[in-house]
Protein backbone atom coordinates (compact mmCIF):
# COMPACT_ATOMS: atom_id res chain seq x y z
CA UNK A 1 0.00 0.00 0.00
CA UNK A 2 1.44 3.34 -1.19
CA UNK A 3 2.63 6.01 1.44
CA UNK A 4 -0.22 8.28 2.78
CA UNK A 5 -2.86 5.76 1.98
CA UNK A 6 -2.61 3.35 4.87
CA UNK A 7 -5.85 3.87 7.52
CA UNK A 8 -5.98 3.34 11.01
CA UNK A 9 -8.20 0.22 11.33
CA UNK A 10 -8.27 0.50 14.94
CA UNK A 11 -6.03 -2.59 15.99
CA UNK A 12 -5.67 -0.25 19.76
CA UNK A 13 -9.38 -0.92 19.77
CA UNK A 14 -9.24 -4.21 20.29
CA UNK A 15 -10.17 -5.40 23.99
CA UNK A 16 -7.28 -7.38 24.24
CA UNK A 17 -7.22 -9.82 27.13
CA UNK A 18 -7.69 -13.91 27.26
CA UNK A 19 -10.97 -14.33 25.85
CA UNK A 20 -9.87 -12.62 22.48
CA UNK A 21 -9.94 -15.23 20.34
CA UNK A 22 -7.90 -15.05 16.49
CA UNK A 23 -11.69 -15.93 15.23
CA UNK A 24 -12.63 -12.28 16.88
CA UNK A 25 -9.49 -10.28 16.11
CA UNK A 26 -9.91 -11.09 12.00
CA UNK A 27 -13.34 -10.64 12.39
CA UNK A 28 -13.22 -7.06 13.78
CA UNK A 29 -10.50 -6.22 11.03
CA UNK A 30 -12.42 -7.40 8.19
CA UNK A 31 -15.35 -5.39 9.58
CA UNK A 32 -13.37 -2.22 9.78
CA UNK A 33 -11.48 -2.66 6.43
CA UNK A 34 -15.34 -2.94 4.34
CA UNK A 35 -15.94 0.05 6.18
CA UNK A 36 -12.86 2.16 5.16
CA UNK A 37 -13.55 0.66 1.64
CA UNK A 38 -17.38 1.99 1.73
CA UNK A 39 -16.06 5.50 3.07
CA UNK A 40 -13.72 5.66 0.37
CA UNK A 41 -15.82 4.26 -2.85
CA UNK A 42 -19.27 4.92 -2.11
CA UNK A 43 -21.53 2.82 -4.06
CA UNK A 44 -23.31 5.02 -6.52
CA UNK A 45 -27.48 3.95 -7.06
CA UNK A 46 -28.91 4.86 -10.49
CA UNK A 47 -31.46 7.13 -10.58
CA UNK A 48 -35.05 4.90 -10.45
CA UNK A 49 -36.72 4.88 -14.42
CA UNK A 50 -39.86 7.63 -14.02
CA UNK A 51 -42.81 5.43 -14.76
CA UNK A 52 -43.95 4.38 -18.47
CA UNK A 53 -47.13 7.31 -18.12
CA UNK A 54 -44.63 9.85 -17.29
CA UNK A 55 -42.42 9.39 -20.08
CA UNK A 56 -44.89 9.43 -22.43
CA UNK A 57 -46.55 12.32 -21.14
CA UNK A 58 -43.10 14.11 -21.31
CA UNK A 59 -42.83 13.13 -25.09
CA UNK A 60 -46.48 14.01 -25.82
CA UNK A 61 -46.26 17.27 -24.65
CA UNK A 62 -42.74 17.97 -26.04
CA UNK A 63 -44.40 16.94 -29.41
CA UNK A 64 -47.27 19.67 -28.75
CA UNK A 65 -44.58 22.10 -28.21
CA UNK A 66 -42.88 21.53 -31.41
CA UNK A 67 -45.82 21.46 -33.23
CA UNK A 68 -46.85 25.24 -32.10
CA UNK A 69 -43.49 26.11 -33.00
CA UNK A 70 -43.57 24.98 -36.33
CA UNK A 71 -46.99 26.82 -37.28
CA UNK A 72 -45.54 29.90 -35.53
CA UNK A 73 -42.67 29.78 -37.78
CA UNK A 74 -45.45 29.16 -41.07
CA UNK A 75 -47.25 32.18 -39.67
CA UNK A 76 -43.90 34.66 -39.63
CA UNK A 77 -43.91 32.94 -43.50
CA UNK A 78 -46.82 33.84 -44.75
CA UNK A 79 -46.98 37.01 -42.81
CA UNK A 80 -43.58 38.23 -44.70
CA UNK A 81 -44.89 37.60 -47.96
CA UNK A 82 -48.30 38.43 -46.97
CA UNK A 83 -46.38 42.03 -46.21
CA UNK A 84 -44.10 41.94 -49.36
CA UNK A 85 -47.14 41.67 -51.92
CA UNK A 86 -49.56 44.42 -50.01
CA UNK A 87 -46.52 46.53 -50.10
CA UNK A 88 -46.04 46.09 -54.69
CA UNK A 89 -49.83 46.40 -55.00
CA UNK A 90 -50.33 49.27 -53.09
CA UNK A 91 -47.41 51.25 -55.23
CA UNK A 92 -48.08 49.64 -58.20
CA UNK A 93 -51.88 49.09 -58.42
CA UNK A 94 -51.95 45.46 -59.94
CA UNK A 95 -51.32 42.29 -57.93
CA UNK A 96 -47.94 40.53 -57.10
CA UNK A 97 -47.90 38.15 -59.48
CA UNK A 98 -48.85 40.70 -62.51
CA UNK A 99 -45.81 42.41 -61.27
CA UNK A 100 -43.72 38.94 -61.88
CA UNK A 101 -44.91 38.26 -64.96
CA UNK A 102 -44.23 42.09 -66.09
CA UNK A 103 -40.69 41.38 -64.84
CA UNK A 104 -39.68 38.36 -66.64
CA UNK A 105 -41.55 39.82 -69.83
CA UNK A 106 -38.74 43.01 -69.48
CA UNK A 107 -35.84 40.76 -68.84
CA UNK A 108 -36.90 38.67 -72.05
CA UNK A 109 -38.30 40.89 -74.29
CA UNK A 110 -40.39 39.29 -77.21
CA UNK A 111 -41.12 35.92 -75.07
CA UNK A 112 -43.69 33.53 -75.38
CA UNK A 113 -46.46 32.45 -72.98
CA UNK A 114 -44.97 28.83 -72.78
CA UNK A 115 -41.83 30.06 -71.98
CA UNK A 116 -43.07 32.33 -69.64
CA UNK A 117 -45.12 29.82 -68.04
CA UNK A 118 -42.16 27.48 -67.19
CA UNK A 119 -40.16 30.30 -65.96
CA UNK A 120 -42.80 31.10 -63.42
CA UNK A 121 -43.39 27.14 -62.50
CA UNK A 122 -47.41 27.40 -63.16
CA UNK A 123 -50.26 26.60 -65.98
CA UNK A 124 -49.82 28.21 -69.09
CA UNK A 125 -53.30 29.48 -68.75
CA UNK A 126 -52.46 31.18 -66.11
CA UNK A 127 -49.73 32.76 -67.55
CA UNK A 128 -52.17 33.94 -70.28
CA UNK A 129 -54.31 34.80 -68.43
CA UNK A 130 -51.61 37.20 -66.59
CA UNK A 131 -50.48 38.44 -69.97
CA UNK A 132 -53.93 39.10 -70.78
CA UNK A 133 -54.80 41.31 -68.53
CA UNK A 134 -50.96 43.51 -68.31
CA UNK A 135 -52.06 43.73 -72.35
CA UNK A 136 -55.32 45.69 -71.46
CA UNK A 137 -53.81 47.81 -68.67
CA UNK A 138 -51.30 48.66 -71.48
CA UNK A 139 -48.20 47.50 -69.88
CA UNK A 140 -47.58 45.22 -72.80
CA UNK A 141 -47.96 44.16 -76.06
CA UNK A 142 -48.62 41.40 -77.66
CA UNK A 143 -47.73 40.52 -81.59
CA UNK A 144 -48.02 37.76 -83.88
CA UNK A 145 -44.90 35.84 -84.08
CA UNK A 146 -43.21 36.28 -87.48
CA UNK A 147 -42.07 32.92 -88.10
CA UNK A 148 -45.01 30.69 -86.19
CA UNK A 149 -48.31 32.65 -86.75
CA UNK A 150 -50.19 30.38 -83.93
CA UNK A 151 -47.65 31.97 -80.95
CA UNK A 152 -46.90 35.32 -79.61
CA UNK A 153 -44.59 37.48 -78.84
CA UNK A 154 -44.85 39.39 -75.47
CA UNK A 155 -43.02 43.09 -74.99
CA UNK A 156 -42.99 45.49 -72.42
CA UNK A 157 -44.28 49.06 -72.78
CA UNK A 158 -42.88 52.10 -71.08
CA UNK A 159 -45.60 52.22 -68.78
CA UNK A 160 -44.98 49.11 -67.49
CA UNK A 161 -41.35 49.31 -67.25
CA UNK A 162 -42.39 52.91 -64.56
CA UNK A 163 -44.43 50.50 -62.69
CA UNK A 164 -41.47 48.30 -62.24
CA UNK A 165 -39.18 51.14 -61.13
CA UNK A 166 -41.45 51.84 -58.44
CA UNK A 167 -41.98 48.54 -56.75
CA UNK A 168 -39.63 46.62 -54.48
CA UNK A 169 -37.69 43.87 -55.23
CA UNK A 170 -37.48 40.80 -55.49
CA UNK A 171 -40.45 40.69 -57.99
CA UNK A 172 -40.75 37.14 -57.85
CA UNK A 173 -41.59 37.47 -54.06
CA UNK A 174 -39.71 36.90 -50.76
CA UNK A 175 -40.67 33.56 -50.29
CA UNK A 176 -39.02 32.07 -53.93
CA UNK A 177 -36.25 34.69 -53.85
CA UNK A 178 -35.14 32.88 -49.98
CA UNK A 179 -35.82 29.29 -51.43
CA UNK A 180 -33.41 30.11 -54.23
CA UNK A 181 -30.23 30.67 -51.24
CA UNK A 182 -31.02 27.97 -49.52
CA UNK A 183 -28.32 25.04 -50.48
CA UNK A 184 -29.11 21.64 -51.94
CA UNK A 185 -29.05 19.33 -48.81
CA UNK A 186 -31.54 22.06 -47.05
CA UNK A 187 -34.43 22.43 -49.46
CA UNK A 188 -33.96 18.30 -49.98
CA UNK A 189 -34.70 18.15 -46.36
CA UNK A 190 -37.52 20.76 -46.98
CA UNK A 191 -39.06 18.88 -49.67
CA UNK A 192 -39.17 15.39 -47.51
CA UNK A 193 -40.46 16.78 -44.78
CA UNK A 194 -42.97 19.06 -46.46
CA UNK A 195 -44.42 16.02 -48.28
CA UNK A 196 -45.14 14.67 -45.24
CA UNK A 197 -47.01 17.34 -44.26
CA UNK A 198 -49.00 17.80 -47.96
CA UNK A 199 -50.10 14.02 -47.06
CA UNK A 200 -51.68 15.05 -44.18
CA UNK A 201 -53.84 17.32 -45.58
CA UNK A 202 -57.11 17.68 -47.81
CA UNK A 203 -54.65 19.53 -50.63
CA UNK A 204 -55.71 21.24 -54.11
CA UNK A 205 -53.22 19.61 -56.43
CA UNK A 206 -54.18 22.87 -58.79
CA UNK A 207 -52.79 24.73 -55.97
CA UNK A 208 -49.19 23.81 -56.64
CA UNK A 209 -48.77 25.85 -60.01
CA UNK A 210 -50.77 28.92 -59.10
CA UNK A 211 -48.69 32.34 -58.09
CA UNK A 212 -48.77 32.48 -54.24
CA UNK A 213 -49.87 35.95 -54.73
CA UNK A 214 -53.26 34.16 -56.12
CA UNK A 215 -54.01 31.59 -53.54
Amino acid sequence: MQQGRTRNIGIDRIPWGPRVTRHYILSYIAATLSQAVFLEHPLKLDAPNPPADATAISLQTNQIELSAQVLRQFRVVFGAVRRHFHKIEKQAGIGGANIWTLSLIADHPGIGVSQLAKYMDVHQSTASNLVRTLNKAGLVQINKSAQDKRHVEIFPLPDGLKILDKVPKPYSGVLPAALAELDTPSLLRMTNDLNKLIQRLDVDESAAQTPLSML
